[in-house]
């Protein structure tokens, strides 16, 4: 017997439909049962004409009520927060246990290992310098250029670094030191954010995310142990922000989540995909403290 509901495209198959059973294929005994297969799943009750429907002689006849087990949305670690609890979450997990009590990741180099058996050297810290500004130098050509309207966002965060870099370099050059070229990390960084906010902004938000959010984080422990062992515990323009940088902080967690807020979820979980490779660069530039 068809349904006495008609179903149309927009509605789930079986969705709350309303289905006549002859009698024959009843059984008295039977009240409920439940039935499964691969695509659906329907939840038969029978009753006795619940509805009052007129039947002829089919007065007495069982119905049916049938609706969908509708199959949960999956929940990403930190979504409900935001996504930039989502970019967060995975990016503390590629973090070492030594970096941060959520990390999973084994120990490999050595700048993954605890800052304090670090033995840096002034040279070296020189080099990751210069190559952190040419990163940031070319985040701030980014931004202005804005190649993707999302991208004006981020103008002017109070986040920017390239000054107080160019204040503290010049602050080395003065002590005698000779500040040297970009290096190779430095460079490819740099080319590689060009391309990629050329073409794929959503890749290029996770840098971006992970460049200033950890410089505010484990890069300023970090900048502290440095400047303990090699600096006299000077501190540098570098890990100094003109007004309140939690305010900055939460500034920019908002706009990250609004922008996110137009993104598929493919679209964002590509950006997650992307924090790997993000922290592959940042390590590489990191390590030439140690060199």
């Amino acid at each position: 017997m068809a349904s006495l509901n008609s179903i149309s495209p927009s509605q789930s198959l079986f969705n709350k439909t309303l289905f006549i059973i002859p009698n024959s294929f009843s059984n008295p005994n039977l009240d409920s049962c439940f039935l499964s297969n691969k695509r659906v799943s329907i939840s038969l009750r029978f009753q006795k004409n619940p509805v009052g429907i007129s039947t002829g002689r089919m007065k007495n006849v069982p119905f049916v009520s049938a609706t969908t087990a509708e199959k949960p949305k999956k929940r990403y670690p930190g979504e409900s927060k935001g996504f930039v609890e989502e970019m967060r979450f995975v990016a503390m997990k590629l973090h070492t246990r030594d970096q941060a009590k959520e990390g999973e990741k084994v120990t490999k180099e050595p700048q993954e290992g605890p800052v304090s058996k670090w033995e840096p050297t002034v040279e070296g810290y020189l080099k990751f310098l210069v190559d952190s500004k040419l990163v940031y130098d070319t985040l701030d050509r980014i931004i202005a250029k804005a190649v993707f309207p999302s991208y004006a966002e981020f103008s002017n965060t109070g986040l920017e670094r390239s000054e107080p870099l160019a204040k503290d370099l010049e602050w080395f050059k003065e002590q005698g030191y000779v500040i040297p070229e970009p290096s190779s990390p430095g460079v490819t960084y740099a080319r590689y954010l060009e391309e990629l906010s050329e073409k794929d902004p959503q890749a290029f938000i996770c840098h971006f995310y992970n460049i200033y959010f950890a410089h505010t984080a484990g890069g300023r422990m970090i900048g502290r142990k440095v400047a303990e062992k090699i600096l006299d515990n000077k501190e540098l323009e570098f890990y100094k922000w003109d007004g309140d940088l939690s305010e900055m902080l939460q500034n920019v967690r908002e706009k990250l989540n609004k922008v996110a807020e137009s993104w598929s979820r493919e679209e964002k979980n590509h950006c997650l995909e992307e924090t790997e490779k993000s922290f592959k660069h940042s390590g590489e530039i990191l390590r030439l403290i140690l060199s």
